[in-house]
């Protein structure tokens, strides 16, 4: 039975290659697009760091800025 499942009545090495293909691109591009966004949280965090008191409290009443806030640790 294992056999038949793996074989896939000669297909097999076509399908599962094609699945391994699949599997580890999208494994390399959910790595790619975590690295990017922690890449962006890090200039986010050091731009908004700089600014002055005044400009630092307008940024934090903006809803989208609450929101990337509150996803950057030691903010």
């Amino acid at each position: 039975m294992i056999n038949e499942i793996i074989s896939m009545n000669g297909y097999g090495a076509y399908v599962w290659s094609a699945f391994s293909f699949t599997l580890i691109s999208f494994t390399a591009l959910y790595f790619v697009t975590e690295l990017q966004l922690l890449k962006e949280q890090k200039r986010f965090a050091y731009k908004f760091g700089s600014l002055n008191v005044a400009k630092a409290k307008a940024a934090r009443s903006q809803n989208i800025n609450r929101e990337i806030l509150s996803n950057i640790p030691n903010i």
